[in-house]
């Protein structure tokens, strides 16, 4: 009896061993739709910077201000478009736990007592009713599958691919998340700057205008003069509003990001021109930097999860093997449940094939092809778009030190002629009109070296981010060691 009751125990286990293929189409990644190299406007001569790639390089290594950092653990801890991500991750690891379980026989307890009473027309020999007690108890196994034909390991491995999938989204909602914490901290520096600027601009145009007003009521100045330099102040003033409101919004979308109020120590004495230089990151081949990208990675998981999707649409065209099973014992007493004679087994292989099911499977099988066919399509978008965010970001890399270089001389311009043309106009020599377009094109080009400064720093991070830089694991995260 006790081998019997092994061999209806162990004869799943077995054969789910022996059943490790599945019917599924062998998996070739498909070729980059892309060009073997970026376009030469976006890596010129001369560019050729060293060091770690960005994939390799993380972020406290890229970011070295402590205030910028200090902001992006907070992100990175508060933020809620982060959190869904991370929690997406362990919906996905249990839907492959469950997956995972169908590949082992499910083994349950059971105990229970049945009572029967006679009725009056059926009385004993004792003159009486009588009730009828049986008391069960065992172990058994249910409507277990053999996984012959590979459809349960199929559907595992759209599982596991599934949740992969996921674990990549993460990663790539945490690189987008610092990048943009770090342009969000940049253009609040920027345009705290600008109204800095601006302020201080406003009050030298105050100055003059009480200067014009002086010179015109003494008669040594016109009244064009006298509204000319009232229209600097009030356009000073309109810039002073506007700036004003766009440094609120630019705290809001940055409190946003990090998911909690801004810490006031964050933003005192912070500066965008006293921001430490962003290393610049080398590039490499195209295949090299676009297939350690997370979003790349992500897409081409769930190709796999829909080629594996195939095997299990192909293996329903074969007979399915259940089997059910159970060991135990019974008796009219309690007492002698466990007693000799007592044991019972029953053993039910069950079979179904299918013969007719109006076409069902074959059009399962083809929505399973044609899904695939969309992932692979989907997957060659995510890497063109890939493709091109790189391209894109080199030809801005490629350009932007040109334009710093060019801006700073034209701030250092336009400084010069304007201390030219403020003397020249408390001499005598000129108009008030050509000082008046001296100020114009020094604050022009002020505004214009602040934007500069942001542009140059943004170019980095985007740089950063596009070659798939700014994943950092945290201690103790069980994805830590990635897919």
């Amino acid at each position: 009896m006790l081998k019997r009751t092994s061999l209806i125990i162990g004869t799943p286990l077995v054969l789910a061993l022996l059943a490790g293929c599945t019917m599924a189409p062998d998996y070739h990644r498909p070729a980059l739709p892309v060009a073997d190299s970026y376009p030469a406007t976006a890596t010129p001569a001369g560019v050729t910077p060293a060091g770690k790639a960005a994939a390799d390089l993380a972020w406290p290594e890229f970011f070295k201000d402590d205030k910028l950092a200090s902001l992006i653990n907070l992100a990175l801890q508060n933020n809620r478009d982060l959190r869904v991500a991370a929690l997406n991750i362990e919906v996905a690891r249990a839907q492959y736990q469950i997956s995972n379980t169908a590949l082992i026989p499910s083994v349950s307890a059971n105990g229970g007592q049945s009572a029967v009473r006679t009725t009056d027309n059926q009385l004993t020999s004792s003159n009486g009713p009588a009730v009828k007690r049986t008391f069960t108890g065992g172990v058994g196994i249910s409507a277990y599958e053999l996984d012959l034909f590979g459809r349960v390991r199929s559907l595992k491995d759209v599982a596991l691919e599934s949740y992969l999938a996921k674990d990549e989204t993460r990663k790539a909602t945490h690189i987008s998340l610092v990048a943009e914490v770090a342009n969000g901290w940049y253009t609040l520096l920027g345009d705290r700057e600008r109204l800095a600027f601006v302020k201080e601009t406003l009050r030298t145009r105050e100055e003059s205008l009480a200067l014009a007003k002086r010179r015109f009521d003494l008669g040594s100045t016109s009244a064009l003069d006298l509204s000319q330099a009232d229209s600097l102040v009030q356009s000073a003033r309109a810039d002073l509003a506007t700036l004003t409101s766009q440094v609120a919004r630019d705290e809001n979308a940055l409190t946003l990001l990090v998911g909690k109020a801004l810490p006031p120590e964050a933003l005192n004495g912070a500066s965008l021109s006293a921001q430490k230089e962003l290393p610049d990151v080398p590039t490499g081949l195209p295949s090299e930097a676009l297939l350690k990208r997370p979003d790349v990675l992500s897409a081409e998981h769930l190709l796999q999860a829909a080629n594996a999707n195939i095997g299990a649409a192909r293996a329903n065209f074969f007979p399915r093997i259940t089997l059910t099973g159970s060991l135990g014992s019974s008796s009219p007493t309690l007492s002698g449940l466990f007693d000799s004679g007592s044991r019972t087994w029953s053993f039910s292989p069950g079979i179904t094939l299918p013969i007719f099911d109006g076409g069902l499977n074959i059009a399962n099988l083809k929505v399973s092809k044609l899904q695939r066919d969309i992932a692979v399509a989907q997957y060659e978008k995510t890497v063109q778009t890939a493709f091109r965010e790189v391209a894109d970001a080199l030809a801005v890399r490629s350009t932007i030190e040109d334009q710093w270089q060019a801006q700073l001389r034209l701030a250092e311009d336009s400084r010069v002629s304007y201390r030219l043309s403020e003397a020249r106009y408390k001499a005598g020599i000129d108009s008030y009109l050509n000082l008046m377009d001296a100020q114009r094109s020094l604050y022009s080009a002020e505004q214009s070296l602040i934007a500069t400064r942001q542009a140059r720093l943004a170019a980095r991070v985007t740089l950063y981010k596009v070659l798939g830089g700014g994943w950092q694991p945290e201690p103790g995260d069980r994805n830590s060691q990635g897919s």
